[in-house]
């Protein structure tokens, strides 16, 4: 076998994922197929005021992936670009839900790239139900103790409620 064979297809999917939202979920499930190892890398960014902490988000992600044998949840305070080169991966993995994500996503694929040329960025279209779906509109239903069943999986939920 050659070595380009034995070699494991790693992607990052990096993220604030504040919360995790059933958009993420299904993009996770779907890029876990793609790839020998998908990790689900938490951004713990410095220019946003998060709901939930590194931690209670790693745990989430834990939670709601436990099922996916592929998966490793990790968090990262670093480029990105710099974080895939230290996971040894070949891919950033990114889902759009519109055109103005894809705007911005290709900024950052390109600026990924010039950092990391070994690194490609894959795009997956988010599945059409979850389109409109984003943390910070999970966040803003939940604070009015909206309903939020089917935007995010029932640990989730539940997360949300203890903190709201």
């Amino acid at each position: 076998m050659s070595e380009t064979n034995s070699k494991q297809r790693i992607a990052v999917y990096p993220g604030s994922f504040d919360p995790v939202t059933m958009g993420h979920l299904d993009i996770i499930q779907r890029a876990a197929k793609q790839f020998d190892v998908l990790i689900v890398a938490v951004l713990n960014n410095r220019s946003k005021n998060p709901l939930f902490t590194v931690e209670e988000r790693m745990d989430l992600i834990r939670q709601v992936t436990g099922h996916i044998q592929n998966i490793e949840v990790d968090s990262f305070r670093d480029l990105t670009a710099n974080y895939v080169r230290q996971k040894n991966a070949q891919a950033i993995m990114r889902g759009i839900r519109s055109v103005t994500d894809f705007e911005y996503e290709m900024q950052m694929a390109s600026t990924n790239h010039k950092l990391n040329p070994e690194a490609e960025t894959v795009f997956m279209m988010t599945n059409p139900k979850y389109s409109y779906l984003s943390s910070s509109i999970v966040k803003e239903i939940a604070a009015y103790h909206g309903d939020v069943t089917d935007l995010v999986p029932p640990e989730v939920e539940k997360a949300l409620r203890s903190k709201f």
